[in-house]
Parts: structure tokens; sequence; C-alpha cells
């Protein structure tokens, strides 16, 4: 007679396989592009750069934090205060550099999003983001959360903790408030004998330990390029 497997490791394996699949469900970024979108992609014109907010206040501790938007979970901590301003700047410098797009600057972006914060104390993010759109009757507004930004400890060629930098980055449209495009940049950087897949950093950091700003730079590369914007 077969020996009957005992129940309580059945529901053992069951609740495992359940955590595994809502975990890899809730972690996951979403569908970068939604076919009906495409259409709206391709009539944007004027573009509001509201740019990067730091996902964590000061004073925090550091943990782990969902996206507000994704879903996506990032190892998040408080970023130094200049770092939202610093990328900001990139990123709408990188837009800028294509002709093709009237620009709404962070400036007057960060004073529509003052106005419409202090209206509103319980409005949320996405609303807000909409709102600002639609203020400066836009075609998209970008705008996307820092989650870490730490910096390398050491030299180009020796590091005792290395550069780690995250962040997403989306594109709204504020007729109907719907994410055109969404993606994200989780590094921390690894020697090439520790991650011999990611050559592809090693090779873009000319095989030396990049700061946190480099790294950031070539994560804000490879969003752009991935995204509808015509960028250079």
């Amino acid at each position: 007679m077969p020996e009957k497997r005992p129940r309580y490791s059945y529901l053992f394996s069951c609740l495992f396989i359940l955590i595994f699949v809502v975990f890899t469900q809730s972690c996951g970024f979403p569908e970068r592009h939604i076919a009906r979108d495409k259409k709206i992609v391709a009539r944007i014109g004027k573009i509001v750069v509201l740019g990067f907010r730091p996902a964590m206040s000061q004073g925090r501790e550091p943990g782990m934090i969902r996206s507000p938007f994704s879903g996506a979970v990032f190892m998040a901590q408080p970023v130094p205060v200049d770092v939202p301003g610093k990328i900001t700047s990139w990123l709408f410098d990188r837009i800028r550099e294509n002709k093709r797009y009237e620009m709404i600057g962070p400036n007057q972006a960060k004073g529509a999003f003052a106005s419409i914060v202090s209206s509103d104390q319980e409005i949320s993010d996405r609303e807000v983001f909409v709102r600002i759109g639609q203020s400066f009757s836009a075609d998209a507004v970008i705008v996307g959360y820092i989650y870490r930004w730490r910096e390398r400890e050491g030299t180009n060629y020796s590091v005792s903790r290395p550069a780690s930098v995250a962040f997403d980055l989306y594109l709204i449209e504020p007729e109907e408030g719907i994410i055109l495009w969404g993606d994200k940049f989780d590094k921390t950087q690894k020697s090439l004998s520790e991650n011999i897949l990611d050559v592809g950093t090693f090779l873009k950091g000319k095989g030396r330990w990049m700061t946190a700003d480099e790294l950031a730079e070539l994560g804000m590369s490879e969003l752009l390029n991935k995204s509808p914007l015509e960028i250079k």
C-alpha cells in the first residue's frame, strides 16, 4: 500500500507556489506599450518635463518600496537633495536636442505642481501629473521617481562599495490619464567576474568602476533609447 503524503507537506507546497506567483506578478514591470496608444504617441508635439521626484522622503530608513505606477519593487533609500534636479536637467536637455517637441521646462512644471497640491492635499500623484499636463494643454507629461542613489566608495579601478542607482520613467497622456510608456533602471555595478552577463555595462564603463552620475547617465540613455519619443 503506497505511503500517504503528509497533508501539511501538500499545503506547504501549495502555499509556496501561490506566494511565488503573487511575488513574480507584483514585481514585474507592466507592458510598456498599449496598442491603441501608439497613434497617440505619434501625435505628441508638446511635452511637460516634470522630471524626477524622490520616492522616499528624507529621514526615512532604507527599505523596500513599490512604484506607485508600475507596482515594481525597489530597494530604496533617501537620495541626496540635489539629485532630482540634476537628473531632471539631464532629461530635459536630452529631449530638447530634438527640435520636434515643444517643451515645458521643469521650473514651469514645478510651479503648476505646487499650485495643484496646495489646493488639494489628498490628490494622488497621477492626478497631479494629469492636471499639470492639462493646464499646459500638453500632449504628454514625462515624470519619474528616484529610488536609490548610492555613490561608489573607492576609485576608478578599486572600490570597497560600487555605485548603485534606481529610477523609473513614465510618459503620461493627460487627456485620458493613461500611461503611454514606462520603464525602469535598477543597477548596482558589478565586476565582470561577478556578472559576465552584464558585459555591456563593463564595456560602456570602459572597464572602470563608475560613479553614481556615470551609472545614472548610462541608465538615462538606455531608457530614452527604448522610449517611443524621438531622441537623438
